[in-house]
């Protein structure tokens, strides 16, 4: 070639080229240590390797690369109570050896009405592997399977190659992807744990401050060892934490993921396991501050508008009873009224929760056949008050309308009309009180009702003791006469309310029954009236035809305790969902703010709360601002969730009112007097 044709390169790139003919033989491209992937519109899988080249006898490790779609998910080993875990198969030379899979933590994961635990957005599913002593470059080869879901579940599968040649062992493009997967893996847990035949998980240990933790959860090894889409409910207990599980097995050992975030959000994951025994127990209140609490939330009760009839009524045998001297003694007899019917409701309780039933305050407000029976001795108390009959001595055990005759036996019956008119209210420090006696040893949980009956009675008592009452109090008259019959129509109004608490448990069917049976009732107060004044064969009679109508009202009972239950029409009005933990717990996963009211129809401190407190135009407003979830559990006839809802929040009836913020945060129990002022302050307190 002449010297016109040669070209004559500038010296810096004569350099250049030189460098890079040096680098040539020792580069290699990342992608080689990244297989090719197997793509879907779903998710993106590849295999990958934290190293570039294979030392023989020294471990290395692969993995499954998952790259989920928005909204996709796949599985962790134990799914949960759905899907499938992935499944990864090595396949490599002979003399070499692969460990299992180190799986990452998994999130909660709701589906519907049931949880899976799972991951999204991208996952590493890393598997270490030991090459043989000698080996040259290396092929890994490798079958998977995986379950990927959305609305629908699609199985994904794939082959996956990666040939990592023999040289010094050093770090991939892709090792960053392996310390990800290793921050996110279980630690081994340094905490003591024990597992109660109640499903209470407690835990404590040297590094674990109970009064920091924010919220706690726990992810099973297995399938079937608990519920999982049930609440967990975390409490302090003893200077560690206790996670209320339900499902578990008793007897058995419980092993699983626990992840604990304290206030300041930071979340830490162990791998615990849990050996059967006694958690222990908060220190009992003192029984001293419990009876306190039981004779103020009886005292209090009586300003519950349940209350305010019979003790209107009661407050004109008071006047009558002062005139003559006997206030004093009847006031004992009310009083023993009061304390018979405490003590025998609080014995029912205690009988029925020994029979594994579930009861609370309140709890006969359940059955429709008491409410329709309530609504007729009410009927018959206004009927008695109107003047429609009398009761005479003979009569003397006929019926609850001796709540308002005189004597010792007519205040004896309106104190124990007074208590079952006041189960569907519950007063403040009740709830309290009637929790911890219920908890207590059976003579604990008696002196509790007692108690509050005797608050109840109290303000009666101290009338009666006042000296000079008489000359205080109007003296007897006609008035007396016409107040009397005024206060029969609160009765009436009673008898309907309830006639209307029925229409929500039994449906038309019920009502229907409840008024045959009211007919019945007032057929035989008007025939007990009318005969009263007649010569003695004929008031026989009208006794005689009075018991009858009764006993086949009662009959009208059975019809009405076996009708179904009927859906519920509150929960539309009111514009809530119905309760469940189920969907709790799926709300709380999507970090949504939730607000659970705990109600029935008969709770008319419930109703008066929903109505000035909840159902407000400034309360729906900050509920949709703050995407707040409205969830209404219907306790008007027995429901088993919503009691170990009630019961796991240290309540034995209603209302109660949870907010759960945004966040995962703690529940906060709101007053049971609720105010619309105390909902606002709670729901701006969550930040938006």
């Amino acid at each position: 070639m002449d010297a016109q044709n040669t070209v004559t390169l500038p010296g810096p790139v004569i350099f250049l080229l030189a460098l890079l003919a040096t680098a040539l033989p020792v580069m290699r491209p990342a992608v080689a240590l990244e297989s090719a992937p197997v793509t879907s519109a779903r998710d993106v899988a590849t295999l990958v390797s934290d190293t570039d080249a294979v030392t023989p006898g020294t471990p290395f490790r692969v993995g499954l690369r998952i790259r989920l779609a928005p909204g996709w998910h796949t599985y962790w080993r134990n799914p949960g109570d759905a899907g499938v875990a992935p499944d990864l198969t090595l396949d490599l030379p002979a003399g070499a050896s692969a460990g299992p899979i180190e799986w990452p933590a998994p999130q909660r994961v709701a589906e519907g009405p049931l949880m899976t635990y799972a991951y999204t957005g991208e996952v590493l599913l890393p598997i270490t592997v030991t090459p043989p002593a000698g080996a040259a470059a290396m092929p890994v080869e490798a079958s998977a399977t995986w379950l990927v879901c959305k609305e629908i579940c699609v199985p994904e599968q794939g082959r996956f190659r990666l040939d990592l040649p023999a040289g010094p062992a050093a770090q991939s493009p892709q090792a960053p992807l392996f310390a990800t997967a290793d921050a996110a893996r279980p630690i081994a847990s340094p905490w003591q744990a024990r597992i109660a035949a109640d499903g209470r998980l407690w835990v404590r240990g040297a590094e674990l401050n109970p009064g920091s933790v924010a919220n706690a959860w726990l992810i099973p090894a297995r399938a079937g060892t608990i519920n999982d889409a049930a609440v967990q409910t975390l409490s302090v207990r003893r200077g560690g934490i206790v996670l209320g599980l339900s499902g578990v097995k008793p007897g058995n050992a419980l092993s699983g993921l626990l992840t604990v975030v304290d206030r300041a959000g930071q979340a830490t994951t162990v791998d615990l396991t849990a050996t059967p025994g006694a958690v222990p127990e908060p220190p009992a209140w003192p029984l001293a501050r419990t009876l306190a609490l039981a004779f103020l939330g009886g005292l209090i009760l009586n300003l519950m508008p349940c209350v305010f009839p019979v003790l209107a009524m009661k407050a004109i045998g008071l006047a009558e009873t002062a005139a003559h001297g006997r206030a004093r003694s009847y006031s004992v007899s009310y009083t023993l009224g009061v304390l018979a019917t405490f003590g025998a409701l609080g014995g029912a309780l205690v009988l029925a929760r020994a029979a594994g039933a579930a009861g609370g305050w309140g709890f006969q407000f359940q059955s429709p056949a008491f409410v329709a029976g309530m609504s007729w001795v009410l009927l018959a108390v206004g009927l008695n008050l109107s003047g429609v009959f009398e009761l005479g001595g003979r009569l003397a055990g006929a019926g609850q309308g001796l709540a308002a005759r005189g004597g010792h036996l007519g205040s004896f019956f309106t104190g124990l009309l007074a208590v079952l008119v006041a189960t569907p209210c519950t007063a403040p420090f009740m709830g309290a009180a009637i929790a911890a006696g219920l908890a207590a040893p059976v003579p604990v949980t008696l002196l509790v009702f007692l108690m509050m009956g005797i608050g109840l009675a109290a303000p009666y008592v101290v009338l009666a003791e006042i000296p000079g009452l008489t000359r205080v109090l109007p003296h007897p008259g006609r008035w007396m006469e016409r107040l009397r019959q005024v206060l029969a129509f609160p009765m009436y109004a009673a008898a309907a309310w309830l006639l209307w608490v029925i229409s929500q448990e039994a449906g038309p069917a019920g009502v229907l029954g409840t008024l045959a049976g009211a007919l019945l009732v007032g057929f035989a107060a008007w025939v007990l009236g009318a005969t009263q004044t007649e010569p003695a064969r004929a008031r026989r009679f009208g006794q005689s035809v009075a018991a009858v109508s009764v006993l086949v009202a009662i009959a009208v009972l059975t019809g009405i305790a076996g009708a179904p239950p009927v859906p519920a029409t509150r929960l539309a009005e009111a514009g809530a969902e119905p309760f469940s933990t189920t969907r709790l717990a799926t709300l709380r996963t999507e970090g949504r703010p939730v607000f659970v009211d705990m109600t029935a129809a008969w709770c008319v401190t419930c109703l008066i709360n929903e109505r000035v407190a909840i159902a407000t135009p400034s309360v729906r407003r900050a509920f949709a601002e703050h995407r707040v979830a409205y969830l209404m559990g219907d306790w008007t006839r027995q429901d088993p969730a919503i009691t170990a809802f009630l019961r796991a929040h240290g309540r034995d009836g209603v209302p109660l009112y949870m907010f759960f913020p945004p966040g995962h945060g703690p529940g906060v129990v709101l007053p049971q007097i609720l105010t619309e002022g105390a909902v606002l302050a709670r729901l701006e307190g969550t930040g938006g």
